[in-house]
């Protein structure tokens, strides 16, 4: 495979990188009711640990209240646990035998401040692994011209496709950064 399959492949790393942030940035409350909120609890049923969403159905009947109806009603209170045992979440959720209902308490100013520092350390860490690609697809380039597979105009070619590839992710990166800031601060 050739430096220039390989470059090709470099935009399709970086959307992955920046995909993968955006779904981090899911995960970050900002007081509104969001079922994707809860993708990382693990509930203890039928003697093994499985996702939320494949024990119950999440939904969001009003913007300060999630509402967990699950598959099989023996599971509740495994529900219930794994949702008050996950500290990073900081929820008390209820339930009246049928559903599992979780009120999302509003944000303090403190709680926002540190959402937002939060935020800023999920961009970093992405910008980190955008870095990385990029700096691998440097190297790939600067290897390839220095082994005579490619020459100079089209090392620089490639490396400014890889630079515009890297532009362009790190846009998408900050606009989603800065969109999560502004929910966390507004709401």
């Amino acid at each position: 495979m050739g430096p220039d399959q390989l470059i090709n492949k470099i935009p399709d790393k970086l959307h992955v990188a920046v995909e993968h942030f955006q779904d981090e940035l899911k995960r970050v409350r900002t007081g509104r009711a969001h079922p994707s909120m809860l993708d990382g609890i693990l509930v203890s049923a039928y003697g093994t640990q499985l996702p939320l969403n494949q024990a119950a159905t999440v939904t969001t009947p009003e913007g300060q209240l999630l509402q967990i109806t699950p598959f099989d009603p023996n599971n509740l209170q495994a529900i219930v646990s794994a949702i008050r045992d996950n500290q990073a979440l900081g929820l008390n959720p209820t339930d009246d035998g049928h559903v599992v209902r979780v009120p999302i308490p509003q944000l303090t100013e403190e709680r926002r401040h540190e959402l937002t520092k939060l935020v800023g350390q999920k961009q970093e860490e992405c910008m980190i692994t955008l870095r990385n690609i990029r700096h691998e697809a440097i190297n790939l380039l600067n290897e390839s011209k220095k082994d005579k597979q490619i020459g100079e105009d089209e090392a620089t070619r490639l490396e400014r496709q890889v630079d515009e590839a890297m532009n362009k992710a790190r846009v998408e990166a900050e606009t989603a950064a800065k969109t999560k800031e502004q929910e966390i601060i507004n709401f």
